[in-house]
């Protein structure tokens, strides 16, 4: 019995498939209807109320929507057939509100074709989503043998740090910063600043520098002082000038809001960014899906809580990663995300559903790749839809999670038992594996990928034995901890020279971090390559090159603030200036014209004093250093 509809049938339908096909009667275990729609005007029987017979039902009940469920525990709906293996717990459409039970059927026989009469009038319960019956066994699952190619970096052979830079952040998306910041500046009613790329570029290499060279504050870096300033960031750009750019620095064209897009301002950049990141990522096996935070402290509804991380405050950013840390997709949490995918979201929840997405835009998706993930989202839809597309995946799993019907001792129970204890069983239908391990607590995981065997030795400290121990861990924990960690070891990294310079614009610190991953992820690739060369150095690199290359020199430096006051006062200390000691008038060297730092003074002579090192006419000298 086979049968394949164009459309669902009805009750009476179903019960002719079942009494008119004797062969394959034998596998029907159920029939189930739903409630007979609302505007059913009578509840008269189709016949004589003797009972126990077909012809007992109301014309309402035969002709509403029924499905046939197997002994197999697969179902038949009319409209396709439903293995067991396409559902997990939580997926089945069919709810035990909205359904019946008309029939209960043993050996098919020609005396007993009863069905038990359906209550079409009581009143519906709360919806509770129908469990999937699984088998479970005793075993192991064997890791697959099928071989991953290794990764060609020889495309990055040769490549200078500022060259594999410029592959992420390319000549296109400094471009579209330029012309974006430009319109915004009109948008403003300012004068056009007439941002060029090279300037962008130094301007770019300055923010990298604060990373690692760090100061109190954004214009600092401009200092006279010797102990505060910065050589190479005042040959390569005023510091009005870096003011005005980043004032004006924009993404996205404000004429065009994208309202149902919380993250419009950045979507053009972040875009840019995942097409390259994809472009150039190396297949890797290993891959883990888990979750970043950069910080932010001001508001924003895309701001997030989560206790006990590192950064407890900031966006949350959905990230896969490659075993050594290369970030391949992300997506910035948003709640009701425009780009999310409705069937996703509906049957992996908005966790998860982003994972999916991503693994859909891999460029080479025929690849075996192991993924690795944590509690959050864990689960056995997860398991099953990514083995159906023939991937492997790892990850812990929440006791909420863990099928009812599942026979595995429980975490109370097994923490009661010896440390290293060892209980596994497997899904026959679905080829999961679910294993309980006892370290210092029960920790339970799952997998497609990976087993117990072959176990491992790792050492534990016994507070009874009051020395340290070895015992066994299962092989997918081994895996699990070698593998998982991509994510948090990209977030090490970018958070040892994040930029420095802050903003109070919501988008800042995602703009930021997006320039801090297009360098981490420069900096894997440039070490995959063959090179030796640390996080810091390989920044510095590029610094150079760029507050170098693309510097706009002034011709003189600017005073550091318009008042005249306060300038005598930041360039000079009170302790200096009032001394009453070896303070000279001299000449200015090379005859140049300095400009008077006394107050309410405003000629430009030639004079200064010796020791203050300021221009000074004479006639202000006297007053200049008088308490």
């Amino acid at each position: 019995m086979d049968p394949k509809f164009v459309r669902g049938f009805s009750l009476k339908e179903a019960l002719d498939i079942v009494y008119n096909d004797e062969e394959d009667s034998n596998g029907v275990c159920d029939i189930y209807i739903s409630p007979p729609e609302p505007n059913v005007l009578t509840d008269e029987d189709s016949g004589d109320e003797e009972g126990g017979e077909m012809d007992n039902l109301s014309r309402g009940q035969l002709s509403t929507a029924a499905e046939i469920r197997l002994s197999d525990n697969s179902r038949i709906t009319g409209f396709e057939d439903v293995s067991n293996e396409e559902g997990s717990e939580g997926d089945n459409s069919l709810l035990e509100s909205e359904v019946s039970q008309i029939e209960k059927c043993g050996p098919s026989t020609s005396s007993n074709k009863s069905t038990k009469k359906t209550n079409s009038t009581k009143k519906p319960q709360k919806k509770v989503k129908e469990t999937l019956k699984r088998t479970w066994i005793e075993g192991d699952l064997l890791k697959t043998t099928a071989v991953f190619p290794q990764p060609d970096y020889t495309n990055f052979i040769g490549k200078s740090p500022t060259d594999l830079f410029e592959l992420f952040f390319d000549d296109d998306i400094v471009r579209m910063l330029v012309e974006e910041s430009n319109k915004y500046a009109l948008f403003l009613n300012h004068p056009d600043p007439k941002i060029e790329s090279d300037e962008m570029k130094c301007f770019i290499g300055i923010l990298i520098l604060t990373g690692y060279n760090s100061l109190p504050g954004k214009c600092f870096y401009w200092d006279s002082e010797s102990d505060m300033g910065n050589q190479l960031v005042k040959e390569a750009m005023r510091r009005d000038r870096f003011r005005q750019i980043m004032r004006f620095l924009h993404c996205a064209d404000n004429t065009k809001p994208n309202y149902k897009d919380k993250m419009w301002k950045l979507r053009p950049l972040i875009e840019k960014l995942q097409k390259n990141y994809l472009k150039y990522f190396k297949p890797t096996e290993n891959m883990s899906y888990d979750e970043c935070m950069v910080k932010y402290y001001g508001r924003h509804s895309c701001k997030q809580f989560i206790r006990g991380k590192p950064i407890r405050f900031g966006y949350k950013v959905w990230s896969l990663n490659a075993e050594n840390g290369y970030l391949i997709n992300f997506d910035i949490y948003q709640g009701s995300n425009p780009k999310s995918v409705t069937e996703y979201d509906n049957k992996f929840g908005k966790a998860t559903s982003p994972l999916l997405i991503m693994l859909d835009s891999l460029p080479d998706r025929n690849l075996r790749y192991q993924i690795y993930t944590d509690n959050l989202f864990t689960s056995f839809n997860l398991l099953t839809e990514l083995k159906q597309r023939g991937y492997g995946v790892t990850g812990t799993v929440r006791e909420n999670r863990v099928p009812k019907d599942c026979p595995i001792t429980s975490k109370l129970d097994m923490k009661k038992k010896k440390r290293g204890s060892i209980e596994s069983k497997i899904s026959k239908d679905e080829g999961v594996i679910l294993v309980r391990w006892t370290d210092n607590a029960p920790v339970t995981m799952a997998s497609t990928s990976y087993g117990i065997e072959p176990t491992s030795l790792v050492k534990r400290y016994s507070q009874s034995e009051k020395k340290i121990i070895q015992i066994p861990q299962p092989r997918l924990i081994n895996a699990y901890n070698k593998y998982m960690g991509g994510t948090d070891r990209m977030d090490e990294d970018i958070a040892r020279h994040r930029i420095g310079i802050r903003s109070k614009k919501w988008y800042w610190p995602l703009l930021t971090w997006l320039i801090d991953t297009a360098l981490h992820n420069a900096w894997i690739q440039y070490k995959s390559a063959g090179n030796s060369i640390t996080n810091l150095n390989f920044r510095r690199e590029i610094v150079k090159v760029y507050l170098n290359r693309f510097k706009t020199a002034p011709k003189r430096y600017g005073r550091p603030t318009t008042s005249r006051n306060s300038v005598s006062m930041n360039r000079i200390s009170d302790d200096i200036r009032y001394d009453h000691k070896d303070h000279l008038v001299v000449p200015v060297p090379n005859n140049k014209r300095r400009r008077c730092a006394g107050e309410g003074c405003s000629s430009v002579g030639r004079t200064q004093c010796n020791k203050c090192d300021l221009g000074l006419c004479v006639e202000c000298f006297y007053i200049f250093h008088i308490e």
